[in-house]
């Protein structure tokens, strides 16, 4: 349903400028395509450009920023966080789809399963023995639930997500389709000329908020657990190795692999396609740039680029240096050419 102008602003704690307070309000776009009944947000100076030309009917800015050319059809809506009140408008204009309580016919729940209230359990999932879902969640259409499994309240699985034995997963949290939680951890010890596979008995223990990308694996602990604190927010195609510890609002960018044994502390960012050798520490609020690889422990707060990884400015003067070469390579040549010549004249 739409909703007008003011009514958007007073949700979003904004000052209107300039509009009509009672234009209709249906959805919200970025800056590049907003059009009329559209709300958007301009926070980066670079995206000025689009204003003058934007057919949109809000959009939201930061107090003290200066706009120009601003059509006659758009409203500004000035607050103190132009992103987190953007925010709020979408999830205000695109509400999350809701499911009824109900359990699908087509769903297999084994023995002694423990069902809180509002809880909707979809087509074809299968919940294993004496696992237990809290109140408010939903087990979308074919996810798997091993036995013994704990899900907290308000969660939700998407479609196909593999959850194994013993898992717990706390209030709060999504798990997105093809996510596999609690597999076997990748221990082997190499006797005789054979792999023997190491027993993998732990579990992963998921705390409250966190967030699992699609196709994401968190594989369960050897013996013990495998932890991901609250709020940590993990990114698609991420591999989460046996035995981490994981803390609390962690993030993990895609195609990021963390070997077995590994603490990735409070606040530490891994961007895309890093990776982590194991029984490594990660410190508090560090930051993995992308395509890194870790092989030591990297100390709280720092910032790290580079194979092996670096810190971040050693590693970009080296990068500066070898771009270099080429032409220092040139002048060597040179160099060595005019001491021939000397050589040959004495």
């Amino acid at each position: 349903m739409p909703i007008t102008l003011k009514e958007l602003a007073d949700f979003c704690d904004a000052q209107i400028i300039g509009g009509d307070l009672s234009t209709s309000i249906y959805s919200a776009a970025d800056i590049t395509s907003a059009q009329t009944g559209q709300v958007t947000q301009l926070t980066n100076s670079r995206y000025a450009q689009h204003v003058k030309n934007s057919t949109a009917s809000a959009c939201f800015i930061a107090e003290g920023f200066t706009v120009d050319n601003v059509p006659e059809c758009m409203a500004l809506l000035v607050c103190a966080d132009p992103e987190l009140s953007f925010i709020r408008a979408v999830e205000l204009l695109h509400p999350a789809r809701v499911y009824s309580p109900q359990i699908a016919p087509q769903a297999v729940l084994e023995n002694n399963v423990i069902l809180g209230d509002e809880v909707y359990i979809g087509p074809y999932a299968v919940i294993g023995e004496n696992a237990s879902i809290g109140d408010g969640s939903a087990i979308l259409a074919g996810v798997y639930m091993g036995k013994n499994v704990k899900v907290g309240k308000n969660c939700r699985i998407h479609p196909y997500a593999v959850i194994y034995d013993d898992v717990v997963v706390g209030n709060n949290v999504i798990i997105h389709s093809g996510a596999i939680i609690g597999a076997d951890g990748f221990g082997y010890k190499f006797r005789n000329n054979v792999h023997v596979k190491v027993p993998q008995v732990g579990n992963v223990v998921i705390d409250d908020n966190v967030e699992v990308g699609a196709n994401t694996c968190i594989d369960r602990g050897a013996l013990g657990s495998t932890t991901i604190g609250a709020g940590s927010k993990i990114d698609n195609l991420v591999q989460i190795g046996h035995n981490n510890k994981v803390g609390k609002n962690v993030i993990m960018c895609g195609l990021t692999g963390v070997s077995g044994s590994c603490n990735i502390e409070d606040y530490a960012i891994l961007a895309g396609s890093s990776g982590v050798a194991d029984h490594v520490t990660i410190g508090q609020g560090a930051v993995v740039m992308a395509r890194s690889g870790v092989a030591g422990d990297v100390k709280a707060g720092a910032q790290v680029f580079g194979s092996p990884a670096k810190d971040k400015k050693t590693a970009y003067k080296e990068q500066i240096a070898i771009s270099k070469l080429p032409e220092l390579l040139k002048k060597v040549k040179l160099l060595e050419e005019k001491i021939q010549a000397l050589e040959k004249n004495t």
